[in-house]
């Protein structure tokens, strides 16, 4: 099992950045494939990010391609998002999530283990 930790996120405005840290416990953190999944209220958990365990693969969704940046440090235990250019509608709940089995990066239903999100506003 793997414990995730979210922490990075507030309040900024329109243009700006805010970088995403997720921490996990344990020292098998390099056997997960990580991803970043959003909610915002009312709406579905959408995907993200995501990158693989060790290759440095990443897959982004398209509305955040170019703007945000996926990376890992399995030394460390964490996953990080970097966000630039943030909009109003990044506004959102972001959720880290751990993937031990097969990897299919973009499906929530895939990853076995979810942090408790931490909160992105991005006023204008």
């Amino acid at each position: 099992q793997v414990q995730l930790v979210e922490s990075g996120g507030g309040l900024v405005q329109a243009g700006g950045s805010l970088k995403l840290s997720c921490a996990a416990s344990g020292r098998t953190f390099s056997t997960y494939a990580m991803g970043w999944f959003c909610q915002a209220p009312g709406k579905e958990r959408e995907f993200v990010a995501a990158i693989s365990r060790n290759s440095g693969r990443t897959y982004y969704v398209d509305s955040v391609k170019g703007r945000f940046t996926i990376s890992r440090d399995n030394a460390k235990n964490t996953v990080y998002l970097q966000m630039n250019s943030l909009m109003p509608e990044d506004t959102a709940v972001y959720y880290c999530a751990a993937e031990a089995g097969v990897w299919r990066p973009g499906e929530k239903l895939a990853y076995d283990y979810w942090g408790q999100g931490t909160q992105v506003t991005v006023s204008s």
